[in-house]
């Protein structure tokens, strides 16, 4: 009997040889796996590798005012970058957040000029008409449950007419508004180069948003959610709740960018940033942040706003026209979304 058992029993090296061939990776696996786990380290790299190429290409380019001209283009997309991050960490998108912007930053132009509010006034209804429009947003996504990419396409179509209506088309000039709305565009000497308050407000607001995603439970169930809504939700999390506070807070967001906006163009403009949306979604994607949801790091999208403003600036010092910088982005947001693809696919 004992032999019967002994025959039909696989041997116990053979066993473990299947598990150790099973459990094997690859290089490429590990190195996948560790994307997958770390994923600012790629952005990290390509940001490294761009200033090395382009300091090389011109010598310029390294120049303190030339890197100082860099952040402060940087400031505006990098802090809506921040407001895009937190949406599509739910698994969402938000075509409008650009739109949102000039709209808040019209009404506080318009407020302290036309209108004669007081500065402070002024900032405070373009905080309010921010988190309007998140609100707007995410009352359509939770309530009526509507895709996010309609209902913000829509909006984006309601923000830009609602910023000629109150515009007229017309542009406020820094010049006749009260110090405190272009304060965000004053600078200050930092290791030899010319920092904007909009810049450090920037920093300010990664540090802020860092510590909340990582170290909150408002964080770990935005998290949650973008991962898979019903496992949240069978979990206890109120996935409607953190959906609309997402919208809100990115409100927030935008309104924020708005005054950094006002300082960066010493004005409010109803064309001011057309392309802020593309940009703020690529500065996600190449950041790391999945478009799937779920998977992201706020960094990472410091340094994806960090290598558009590098690519654009070091082409353009490279002799290259705009419309070869345009196509240079849409390369890196199609390599990025690639890559992303390639990092989901790990063996959890």
């Amino acid at each position: 009997m004992s032999n019967t058992n002994a025959t039909s029993s696989p041997p116990t090296s053979s066993l473990n040889l299947a598990s150790e061939f099973i459990n094997r990776q690859t290089p490429m696996m590990r190195v996948r796996a560790v994307l997958h786990r770390y994923p600012a380290i790629s952005p990290a790299i390509v940001l490294v590798l761009s200033i090395i190429v382009f300091g090389a290409i011109n010598p310029r380019f390294l120049a303190p005012t030339n890197l100082s001209l860099i952040t402060q283009q940087v400031a505006v997309i990098g802090t809506l970058g921040v407001a895009e991050t937190l949406v599509i960490l739910t698994a969402g998108i938000d075509l409008s957040v650009g739109a949102a912007m000039v709209l808040s930053s019209i009404v506080m132009g318009n407020a302290a000029v036309s209108f004669g509010l007081p500065g402070v006034v002024a900032l405070l209804l373009g905080l309010v008409t921010g988190l309007a429009t998140g609100l707007i947003n995410g009352l359509l996504v939770t309530r009526l449950n509507l895709p996010p990419f309609i209902v913000t396409l829509g909006t984006l179509s309601i923000f830009t007419a609602l910023t000629l209506l109150i515009s007229s088309g017309a542009t406020v000039q820094g010049n006749t508004m009260p110090g405190i709305l272009t304060w965000t565009g004053l600078t200050l000497k930092i290791f030899g180069v010319d920092i904007t308050f909009g810049v450090l407000l920037m920093v300010l607001l990664y540090l802020v948003m860092s510590f909340v995603l990582g170290r909150t439970s408002w964080g770990r169930h935005v998290y949650a959610v973008g991962d898979d809504k019903e496992a949240a939700r069978l979990t206890g999390i109120r996935v409607s709740r953190v959906l609309l506070s997402v919208y809100i807070v990115a409100g927030a967001v935008v309104a924020l960018t708005a005054w950094i906006q006002i300082g960066r163009d010493f004005g409010s403009s109803p064309n001011a940033a057309v392309d802020a949306n593309l940009n703020a979604i690529t500065a996600v994607v190449i950041g790391g942040t999945s478009l799937f949801g779920g998977r992201g790091n706020i960094w990472g999208t410091l340094l994806g706003a960090l290598i558009v403003g590098v690519f654009r600036n070091g082409l353009a010092l490279a002799g290259l026209d705009v419309l070869y910088q345009t196509l240079a982005v849409g390369v890196l947001v199609i390599v990025a979304v690639s890559i992303d693809q390639w990092i989901r696919k790990v063996r959890k």
